[in-house]
């Protein structure tokens, strides 16, 4: 896992050792992928940039399950949240399944960028049935539909095959997923579930340092891309594919990044990419597993993700009496351990664990032991 940190809290800084840094985003970074960074610059119209982009476009694949091009974006995520929109919709409404911080977020991108959004909203933690997603389209109208499979402030799993299916009832109605803790932490079928956009984050289940982003687009995205009237230019999709498909950027690309992507594409491909969904898995499991263990001990805890469509990579723990997360998290932090606090509206209510990227089951199991002494003392 990554090397030594140092984490300062109000009270007191403590070396933070490898394997204890349980964010749900950034997660820990691998050291060989860490020094990957330090590699020489290399221009970003040669030979040498054409070849780490054709291995990194073959390593990517296999993430999304897709035989498509991956774009690579210097840039968060929540940039290509903003190209989805930009490229996807082009004088229709956003039809935005809103039931967290981050699904809200994809609605706002939406609407700030001038579009006009219908926000299908639940409480945070449940999920969207597709029926409901049915209903809702009948009404025609829209040009596209957002949502966050893997909602990290909730840990909320949405079922994404379910509602694809019903989005691609819609001809005029394309489908654009945040999978920002979602691929390749659990398995996404981008190509068979007809994903219109799919993108995902580096510093998430991908394990890697910040900066990057991810993405996946179907031809018909494509195609209303070319008519987009406000797709910009940074993230406009045409011209970022017409220079992928020479496995080139338009702009000048994070060589840095993208050198640490190589190797960490490398690492995924010898785990195996039906390992690493299973070991997300099984990091799930035991989480729920341990909230079990700690209500029968009589600690007021629980998942606040409904049962059954519960994330493989995160874990939003409604707190007992709905408070006390941040002493939670400072208290963890004090003892050199890092947990995500609560998000948004559930800033007090809950802490969130990131189970996801490079982490193992016994060094979850650790955190766990280490978080139920702080949850009973």
């Amino acid at each position: 896992m990554g090397g030594t940190q140092h984490l300062r809290s109000d009270r007191v800084s403590v070396p933070l050792q490898p394997g204890r840094f349980f964010l749900p985003g950034p997660t820990e970074v691998h050291p060989d992928v860490l020094a990957a960074q330090t590699g020489p610059m290399i221009g970003h119209r040669g030979e040498a940039i054409q070849d780490l982009m054709a291995r990194i476009d073959a390593g990517l694949k296999p993430l999304f399950l897709t035989e498509r091009p991956v774009f690579v974006s210097t840039s968060s995520a929540s940039g290509l949240m903003e190209a989805a929109v930009r490229n996807g919709v082009t004088g229709g409404r956003v039809l935005s399944l809103v039931n967290g911080g981050f699904s809200g977020r994809f609605a706002e991108i939406a609407r700030t960028c001038g579009f006009e959004v219908d926000a299908l909203t639940i409480p945070w933690g449940d999920v969207h049935p597709p029926d409901q997603v049915a209903d809702r389209l009948g009404a025609g109208g829209y040009d596209a539909v957002t949502l966050s499979q893997s909602e990290t402030s909730t840990g909320a799993l949405q079922d994404l095959e379910a509602i694809a299916s019903v989005v691609g009832e819609r001809e005029e109605t394309l489908l654009l997923v945040d999978s920002v803790t979602g691929v390749p932490g659990l398995e996404t079928k981008t190509d068979e579930w007809e994903l219109d956009f799919i993108l995902t984050g580096s510093q998430k289940a991908l394990a890697l340092p910040p900066g990057l982003a991810f993405g996946v687009a179907s031809d018909e995205m494509m195609d209303r891309s070319k008519d987009a009237p406000d797709r910009g230019w940074y993230f406009a999709l045409d011209r970022l594919m017409s220079e992928l498909v020479r496995n080139q950027t338009p702009a000048t690309p994070a060589v840095s990044l993208l050198y640490a992507l190589d190797v960490q594409l490398f690492r995924i491909a010898e785990e195996g990419i039906e390992n690493r969904w299973q070991r997300h898995l099984a990091m799930q499991e035991r989480t729920i597993e341990w909230i079990e263990e700690m209500k029968e001990a009589g600690v007021g805890i629980d998942a606040l993700a409904v049962e059954g469509h519960r994330s493989p990579t995160v874990t939003a723990v409604s707190m007992p009496e709905g408070d006390g997360a941040s002493a939670t998290v400072a208290e963890m932090a004090d003892r050199g351990w890092v947990i995500g606090g609560g998000y948004g509206k559930l800033t007090e209510s809950t802490i969130r664990i990131g189970h996801m990227g490079d982490h193992t089951v016994d060094e979850l199991n650790l955190l766990l032991m280490e978080l139920g002494d702080v949850l009973v003392s």
